[in-house]
């Protein structure tokens, strides 16, 4: 069985982790090394240089998870295996000698609770109805993570399947792990399904998180918790063995502190997968040979075309503002480091896009849900249930436990109505199809754009019906102390540059700062335990 998460921190402990951090020593040296929010290139070195293990890296995050999830809710279990990994890599940096060991090798990450791990941790979606299934095989871009290394430290969180159980559900809640609290301002949302991954990023649960987007589940969190995600390109990253709401929108992505350590994540786990063939095969010829890492260039804004959309973007934030007087001054920033602003540009029909119900989705991921949700469910060697009729049934009879009387399920009851993909649903893809021709890619072929720059997750829905990449990085914090994000998209396989802007922009500005853990949040802790 998973390790539990229920036993409350001593106060001691308590106070360590939150008013100190963690400083470890090796028994072989006296140099310290601080963990706290170290970035995988500094872990990298403290390995290489002894004054780390792997073993305390993962036992400071299994620590600081026991410290504060009880309140901040990101992580679902934790798993067992984890500190066994952890000696496993320990060992194998002792003896690697000449061999060449993975880029993540000893990092521990955390999973978005929808992605299969074949070990003793769950896959739920966050539903009770699933809890004690068990899977084939590891997920594809698990299977790559372990190549590449990593620990997997456990399951992150998210909105109960993937937010597409009805259309009131609250943003990070879900059965198996209550409610997802923004460590920034504990009252602000956490946005969309992938917010247990970018709450965990955010308060130093992990040294990265992974997350999945069909529209906005990466990008939204990160902008709304200050981390770094990024969106890849749908096929870049393999979707087998992940509970999907859409084969055709789907992807998989990093959710970090930092560009760096995001590119890290993306270089292990993009490549092809014979079972998630055609979308992986055609996507894997986007990715570079060398991989992401080249484009980390300070330098990476020098000459780049960037598109600025204001009207219904920018233009949304009131005049005088703290965020239109932050991005503002990003703009600035961005001409100072070589970038060609070109601003005012509307993409045509934008209206449409981002309007969920008349955009196609409405009418199309209902039907791609039930289809690869009953496929995902047929494969599994053990499961309570077998169908999304079994799950509506389940949640029928778990009322109490799922939240029904409050949340219901309309978009599952929604979802188990379909018949396929027929004529209507097709006639949908084709509209999105060319919402996406006429609006972003013409966009941007006319302007001869190296990217676009938007708001937070404003333009989830451009990306997500395209299939387009993105990345959000911390752009500021609001009155109240509630982060915001900048957003660089553009077209299928621009990653190399987006990963030059984002990287560049970062290092420019260096926005980001930790959530402060002051005594308001030790006192709402301290009430939860």
């Amino acid at each position: 069985m998973p390790s539990s998460l229920s036993h409350p921190p001593t106060l001691l402990l308590l106070l360590l982790l939150l008013l100190f951090g963690i400083t470890t020593t090796t028994t072989t040296t006296t140099h310290a090394f601080d963990i706290k929010y170290s970035t995988i290139d500094q872990i990298q070195q403290a390995f290489q240089n002894n004054h780390l293990t792997s073993r305390q890296l993962v036992q400071y995050y299994l620590d600081r998870i026991q410290a504060l999830n009880p309140l901040l809710r990101a992580v679902i279990e934790i798993n067992p295996d984890a500190l066994d990994q952890a000696d496993n890599a320990d060992s194998e940096r002792q003896t690697a000698q000449q061999r060449q060991l993975g880029g993540l090798h000893g990092i521990p990450i955390l999973l978005k609770d929808s992605i299969g791990t074949k070990d003793r941790l769950n896959t739920t979606a966050g539903s009770l109805a699933l809890l004690g299934s068990v899977v084939p095989r590891d997920a594809g871009v698990v299977e790559k993570l372990r190549q590449s290394g990593a620990v997997i430290l456990g399951k992150a969180s998210l909105t109960e399947w993937a937010n597409f159980r009805s259309r009131g559900a609250p943003n990070g809640w879900c059965a198996r792990s209550g409610q997802g609290r923004n460590p920034y301002v504990l009252t602000a949302d956490t946005c969309s399904s992938s917010s247990g991954s970018a709450i965990a990023a955010a308060a130093d649960l992990a040294t990265v998180t992974l997350g999945t987007e069909t529209d906005g589940s990466i990008i939204c969190p990160s902008a709304m918790n200050s981390v770094v995600g990024i969106k890849p390109t749908v096929g870049l990253t393999s979707r087998s063995g992940v509970i999907l709401i859409s084969s055709r929108q789907d992807t998989i992505g990093p959710i970090c502190r930092t560009v760096s350590d995001a590119v890290h994540v993306l270089d292990a786990i993009v490549g092809y997968d014979p079972r998630d063939a055609e979308a992986t095969r055609d996507a894997s010829g986007y990715v570079p040979v060398g991989g992401y890492r080249q484009f980390l260039r300070v330098s990476g804004l020098e000459g780049k075309r960037l598109g600025i959309l204001r009207k219904g973007f920018f233009d949304a934030y009131p005049e005088g503002s703290i965020q239109a007087l932050t991005f503002k001054q990003h703009f600035i920033t961005l001409r100072e480091k070589g970038a060609i602003l070109v601003d005012d540009l509307e993409i045509a029909n934008a209206s449409t896009i981002v309007d969920f119900m008349n955009n196609g989705e409405f009418l199309v991921l209902p039907a791609e849900f039930k289809q690869s949700l009953n496929e995902y469910l047929s494969e599994l060697i053990y499961s309570p249930v077998r169908s999304l009729t079994d799950i509506i049934d389940f949640n029928n009879k778990h009322k109490r436990e799922e939240r029904m009387e409050e949340i219901g399920q309309s978009i599952l009851l929604l979802a188990e109505s379909t018949k396929g993909i027929g004529p209507v649903e097709e006639r949908a893809i084709d509209r999105m199809n060319q919402l996406s021709m006429q609006g972003l890619e013409k966009l941007m072929k006319e302007n001869k754009l190296d990217g676009i720059v938007t708001p937070g997750a404003k333009i989830v829905s451009v990306l997500g019906i395209g299939g387009y990449p993105g990345i959000s990085v911390p752009a500021g914090y609001a009155s109240d102390g509630v982060p915001f994000g900048i957003c660089f998209a553009g077209l299928k396989g621009s990653e190399p540059t987006l990963i030059e802007l984002a990287y560049a922009f970062e290092q420019a500005t260096n926005v980001r700062v930790p959530p402060s853990f002051k005594p308001s949040f030790m006192s709402v802790l301290a009430d939860s335990l």
